[in-house]
């Protein structure tokens, strides 16, 4: 049983032995790729160490109960502890998303709703910055476009992790952010005190590591210029600094206009243009390898209502996981744990099941 954690153990040792060599620390892109996978086979080789340890102290207690009962009473609990381990060591073995490491660009956008949606939409950020702050993570507002009442009709935030293990990656947590966030409430705007109903969509794309990773020829992209205006469409600039990239192989359109400089703005756009064409790509190598399930818990379809968030229930629903709580003024703190882990325990529940399909 578990076999093939010999053969991660001797990549681990390799990988061990190159982390060891100043040459690598040289090549940060490589250096970053080493680590990443280091850390990943670490946890592996750490829970196998476990189990074995655990069905080595099985083995010895079964041998020992016939001469000392206190051993016999030993063998459940190490029954049940050897169990878990090998769970544990079960859904570490999963193949992992090759991107979970990667840091990731969110796009919150009101949708349905109006003004309260755009409104939505600003405690949808509040949300998650909360929840990044909790994890250590750095924050950036690369552009924006606010509504008159404070509300946000677009955003494009950068959210920067602090560990090379995947399993700990912001892509590893926020890609299943992506889809309809709806909402019910009485509305600010709302004289008569009724429920309204309304929705912010959510995409979330991983942030590509090195420029070159993604490449952009000149000739596919179709850059205009033009006067970045402010809310209302008021112009606030008398130069042409706004930019608008479109990938013309793709169609995936960027603009960006929050910054005074032509060049700072298009630099912003090259980002987002990257990091929208490095998902994409993903998208078909995973169609290709018939990675796309039935059910998927991650998705990248804006138009998939995935949570409703009830105020006047205090009630958070996720419809993908069936997850349901009544904590909902912790949640629109950053309190988003149990929520995503609820993802997470999914998503590895139909992986698990597809290898078992294939066994």
């Amino acid at each position: 049983m578990f076999e093939s954690v010999l053969t991660l153990q001797a990549e681990h040792d390799e990988l061990q032995s190159q982390l060891a060599d100043p040459e690598l620390h040289a090549n940060p892109a490589r250096s970053k790729k080493v680590n990443r996978r280091y850390a990943e086979l670490s946890r592996i080789i750490a829970a196998w160490s476990e189990w074995k340890e655990i069905g080595d102290n099985l083995e010895a207690a079964r041998e020992l109960a016939d001469e000392d009962d206190s051993f016999a009473d030993e063998i459940p609990g190490l029954t049940d502890q050897l169990e878990d381990a090998a769970e544990k060591l079960r859904r570490l073995l999963i193949p992992r998303d090759p991107l979970d490491a990667r840091d990731v660009i969110m796009e919150i956008k009101m949708g349905e709703g109006g003004a309260e949606s755009a409104l939505f939409a600003a405690d949808l950020l509040r949300m998650y910055l909360h929840y990044a702050e909790s994890k250590r993570w750095k924050t950036e507002i690369i552009e924006q476009t606010t509504s008159d009442l404070g509300g946000i009709k677009d955003i494009q935030l950068a959210i920067k992790g602090n560990s090379a293990d995947p399993a700990e990656g912001v892509w590893a947590h926020l890609k299943y952010e992506g889809g309809v966030h709806r909402v019910q409430r009485v509305p600010a705007t709302e004289s008569q005190g009724r429920i309204h109903t309304s929705a912010a969509g959510v995409l979330v794309f991983p942030e590509v590591d090195e420029p070159e990773e993604v490449e952009l020829h000149p000739n596919d992209l179709k850059i205009d210029v033009y006067r970045s205006s402010g809310p209302g469409g008021q112009s606030v600039n008398t130069t042409d600094s706004a930019v608008r990239i479109t990938h013309l192989p793709t169609g995936i359109v960027v603009a960006m206009q929050n910054e005074k400089s032509q060049l700072q703005n298009k630099e912003a756009g090259m980002r987002v243009l990257r990091a929208r064409v490095l998902a994409r790509q993903q998208e078909e190598i995973d169609e290709a390898a018939s990675l796309v399930r039935k059910g998927q818990i991650r998705t990248m379809d804006r138009s998939e209502r995935i949570r409703t968030y009830n105020f006047p229930e205090n009630r958070i629903a996720d419809h993908r996981t069936g997850y349901k709580a009544y904590n909902l003024d912790t949640v629109m703190n950053g309190a988003l744990d149990a929520v995503i882990d609820s993802c997470i325990t999914a998503d590895e529940a139909t992986r698990l099941a597809e290898i078992g399909d294939h066994d």
